[in-house]
């Protein structure tokens, strides 16, 4: 028996404070925040059981242990030697003006290893693992080594299990050695990977291609306000949904990660995977919280995504 759908490997939260503006007075969020806490966030929303596998460590990972669980989602953790990031963001003019930011403390080796543990226990129990990656600060990719995701991937799919990840970089090219089920990136991520060209669709559909050999079975691009494209059993789709009006466009595709996990985590195939993540996704750009959204306004939504299957000549 699984003890929860979804295994989300999340090495690094972050704790995020948000100043707003309410009726001309300071209005400050306290929350738990980096991508995987972002997906486990939407998974939840979408019914999903998640186990959260990540290290904490000093007050900043004292409090999130406290947010996170608080979310409904099962905390599997290290207690690391050094601390998590920080972020301070002021929203009061209605854009986001970073106030500071700490980075989080480099993973030592015993910490990874038993990381890598928790995590690979509590995939076996589930019915889909998702790997995300640490925070955004340039600093962040010091803190764990590409070649852990590597393993990660390997190891799951030797055991049968799907692979999500949303990843670019060197922690991409990684897991696509080893294989998996499905990667999430964006086209400004494949620009900067070198493994597209320009943006325009021709290309970005050969580097998607390109991806699916290395190791991708599925590949899903995310193109800011333009339809998703999706490679699946060497077909590409187009995904297409109504443009809500945007409150904030952040973490949107992890709301579109989230979902795809959710339907393959319960049996379900990758179109229909597909349409419950654009959905998200969509409801998410509506909202200030990231991750956030109405289950039901999801499922709602997810009627009104249209898929277009494009010629196989399209490789």
């Amino acid at each position: 028996m699984t003890l929860s759908d979804v295994a989300l490997f999340a090495p690094s939260p972050v704790l995020t404070l948000t100043i707003e503006d309410q009726a001309g007075r300071p209005d400050i969020h306290v929350h738990a925040g980096g991508q995987g806490v972002w997906q486990a966030r939407m998974l939840v929303t979408l019914g999903v059981s998640v186990t959260m596998c990540c290290v904490l460590a000093g007050e900043t990972g004292t409090v999130l242990r406290h947010l996170i669980e608080d979310e409904g989602v099962t905390v599997k953790a290290v207690d690391g030697t050094g601390r998590n990031g920080a972020y301070v963001h002021d929203r009061r003019d209605g854009e986001r003006v970073e106030v500071a930011e700490a980075p989080s403390d480099p993973l030592t080796r015993h910490e990874l290893d038993e990381l890598y543990g928790l995590t690979l226990s509590a995939g076996l129990d589930a019915g889909a693992v998702l790997l995300s990656g640490p925070s955004d600060h340039p600093e962040a990719g010091e803190a764990l080594p590409a070649d852990a995701y590597r393993r990660l991937a390997a190891d799951l799919r030797a055991v049968g299990k799907p692979v999500v990840a949303d990843l670019a970089g060197d922690r991409l090219a990684a897991v696509l050695e080893s294989g998996l089920t499905v990667v999430k990136v964006s086209h400004e991520e494949l620009l900067a990977d070198g493994r597209a060209a320009t943006d325009d669709q021709e290309a970005l559909i050969r580097a998607m291609h390109e991806v699916h050999d290395e190791g991708a079975q599925h590949v899903i691009v995310t193109r800011a306000h333009d339809p998703l494209l999706v490679l699946a059993d060497d077909v590409v789709r187009i995904v297409r949904m109504p443009r809500l009006q945007s409150a904030d466009t952040h973490g949107a595709g992890d709301s579109l990660t989230a979902g795809v996990t959710a339907t393959l985590a319960r049996g379900g195939d990758i179109e229909d995977a597909v349409r419950l993540g654009a959905a998200a996704g969509m409801l998410n750009v509506t909202r200030h919280g990231l991750g956030t959204g109405d289950a039901e306004a999801v499922l709602k939504l997810r009627d009104l995504v249209e898929v277009e299957r494009l010629e196989r000549s399209g490789s």
